[in-house]
């Protein structure tokens, strides 16, 4: 298991009550194939820019109730009609995207979390929404789990992000511990790196514990798909801790015997 943020959506989920599974499936395409025009293939990045703009218009065609040429999007106007959506997550998502085709460096933590706000912190509110559960309290701690969730995803994929020219550890950061990008580049292990690592990975945890109680509120399968999510991401950590951040040699995920453990801590919940 991967803490990939889109790679976690519960689409074909067991526990996703079989009513909600189209609508998830459909929105799930859009934020992939969104994320892919920021990511993926070749393009030029004033071409990023301008697929996603057209994204962003077939939104504005949904909230004026003009129906689009797009299979995709003539999929998500139901989506959203049908389920009282707003629209507020999804040009979030399209936000943070045309950022990742602008912006490779991040200054300081709140930086990072601004773009975790619109990255990841959308697919929660919009889960929520399908479930009709969208009380301050429920927003709060998803946000929470969220933010957490794509904190976990960049330190998982900082060897990655840097084949990709992208630095998601704040400036600020590295500065503190002393380390530089030429580090990254070439992937040096020392104390400094560890404690830098030891660092973002208790950020990530503190995060996830502060939005946990949202699983004991939400009820039935929503509530245990929560649980997992919160313990996968909480495994991930264990794992980035029990080999110092060196995320080089491999990028942490989980296996047959991690999925038992996880149901045990789940309950436990």
């Amino acid at each position: 298991m991967s803490v990939d943020h889109y790679e976690n959506f519960p689409v074909a989920s067991l526990l996703m009550p079989a009513h909600l599974r189209p609508a998830v499936a459909g929105i799930y395409a859009f934020a992939r194939s969104a994320d892919d025009l920021a990511d993926e293939g070749d393009a030029a990045s004033t071409q990023r820019l301008f697929a996603l703009e057209q994204y962003e218009s077939e939104l504005s065609k949904i909230e004026c109730s003009e129906d689009s040429e797009l299979q995709l999007f003539k999929n998500l106007s139901n989506i959203i009609e049908q389920h009282h959506l707003p629209l507020a997550p999804f040009r979030d998502l399209i936000s943070a995207f045309k950022q990742d085709v602008v912006k490779t460096r991040y200054q300081n933590f709140d930086e990072l979390l601004d773009y975790c706000n619109r990255s990841a912190n959308p697919v929660g509110r919009i889960m929520l929404g399908l479930y009709g559960a969208c009380s301050t309290e429920n927003l709060r701690d998803s946000d929470a789990i969220c933010s957490a969730l794509q904190l976990i995803n960049f330190w998982q994929d900082i060897a990655i992000d840097w084949e990709k020219q992208r630095v998601y550890v704040p400036q600020e950061d590295l500065q503190r511990f002393g380390i530089s990008e030429q580090q990254i580049a070439a992937a040096k292990i020392d104390a400094s790196w560890i404690a830098l690592m030891r660092f973002q990975t208790n950020r990530a945890r503190s995060l996830l514990i502060q939005g946990s109680p949202l699983c004991q509120r939400l009820p039935g399968r929503i509530g245990w798909e929560l649980r997992l999510v919160v313990q996968g991401g909480l495994r991930i950590l264990e794992r980035l801790d029990q080999i110092d951040g060196d995320i080089f040699k491999q990028r942490p995920r989980l296996g047959k015997i991690d999925w038992i453990l996880l149901m045990l801590r789940a309950i436990r919940m």
